[in-house]
């Protein structure tokens, strides 16, 4: 009998797995996916937990990413049921990772657990990346999981990634790539005085004011095939001066900007640093992008996740690059990645949840996927 998606979620995140804390989550899923026949690889980097987990040797071999950490909860007294108390009322389960994103990793692994019942064995391999690690730094995480696969021979042909993917209802969207994202924080500095005394002090906030308004006014580009334009957010200007009559020493003010496939971190960088400079060269600035935006070309990989999709709800998703970063901005280096998963509207909030049916129905998308790519 296939296990069930429904146990196998509640199980998960009844581990209070918060980055990079486990709790026995990896632990869970290496116990269940050795009685499928998968061979089992505990990484630990640092203190990170991550597992690998294969079923075959030869290819093609289809790769699923996931992770099992998850954000803090909050205060948990504002929860119904407690973050980690999985609960079902009214055919809908609660609890911080039912969307993002225990849900869908066990709803692959019920996946799979339901093909192997229902078909021969995959003539090819299928396999599990799951890090704790992609709520938080993502340093010891998927990327060293990466570089330990490519040197024990494990790179997969094709990659899907759990991410909850879907804004209000399964079908909508299949992510196809990602933007890249590129944070900084600019310093300008002056000459801490009274404001009775101008002359005596150097106020750096105008400077800094017009060097905010240069780079929150610019135009990046106008967008491209599958990608928005590129666009920068200032998320913060601290002063640090709580005196009305104290001209501050300094100014800062952070941003970050999401850019699409005609910027990557160098020249984006580079073209930043131009627009300060058409205002002024007195400023301090650092910069670094957490990953560049990448594409994977629709095809024969998309296609097959796509008519999973659409066969199980009826509804042809679209091909799109929104959102936030994933995982999968390391993997498509290696082989052809998307992503496809549960619900986002509650993903990081108080009272998480996910539909139960949501959780049966991408059970038998992945297990559709399993049964077209191989």
């Amino acid at each position: 009998m296939p296990l069930s998606v429904i146990e196998l979620t509640q199980k998960l995140i009844a581990c209070p797995s918060v980055t990079p804390k486990d709790e026995g989550a990896q632990v869970f899923l290496a116990e269940e996916l050795t009685k499928l026949g998968f061979e089992c690889h505990h990484l630990p980097f640092e203190d990170v937990p991550n597992l690998f987990a294969r079923l075959g040797t030869d290819g093609p071999h289809l790769c699923y990413a996931g992770h099992t950490d998850v954000v803090p909860s909050g205060p948990s007294d504002e929860w119904t049921f407690g973050p980690f108390n999985p609960e079902i009322k009214d055919g809908v389960m609660y609890g911080r990772g039912t969307s993002d994103m225990k849900g869908s990793v066990a709803t692959f692994i019920a996946a799979v657990s339901a093909y192997l019942e229902n078909n021969e064995p995959p003539k090819g391999s299928i396999s599990l990346l799951i890090t704790g690690d992609e709520e938080g730094p993502a340093i010891n995480g998927t990327v060293k999981v990466l570089e330990w696969m490519k040197e024990n021979g494990h790179v997969p042909d094709a990659a899907l990634v759990g991410e909850p993917t879907n804004p209000s209802e399964l079908g909508q969207e299949i992510k196809i790539g990602r933007r890249g994202s590129l944070t900084g924080m600019l310093t300008v500095k002056g000459k801490q005085g009274h404001v009775a005394y101008q002359k005596l002090a150097d106020n750096p906030l105008p400077r800094l004011a017009k060097m905010v308004d240069a780079l929150s006014t610019h135009v990046f580009d106008e967008g491209s095939e599958f990608f928005d334009a590129t666009n920068l957010e200032v998320t913060t200007i601290d002063v640090g001066n709580p005196a009305t009559n104290v001209i501050p020493g300094s100014g800062s003010a952070t941003f970050n900007v999401r850019f699409n496939d005609h910027w990557n971190g160098e020249n984006l960088s580079q073209k930043i640093r131009e627009i300060l400079n058409s205002v002024s060269t007195d400023y301090e600035i650092e910069l670094g992008d957490s990953g560049d935006s990448f594409i994977t070309q629709p095809g024969e990989w998309t296609d097959t996740v796509l008519k999973a999709v659409e066969e199980i709800t009826g509804n042809k998703p679209e091909y799109t690059t929104t959102g936030g970063t994933s995982d999968a901005r390391f993997i498509y280096k290696y082989c052809p990645v998307v992503e496809f998963g549960l619900i986002n509207a509650t993903i990081h909030q108080i009272n998480e949840n996910t539909k139960t049916d949501d959780l049966e129905a991408l059970t038998k998308i992945y297990e559709r996927v399993l049964e077209i790519y191989f």
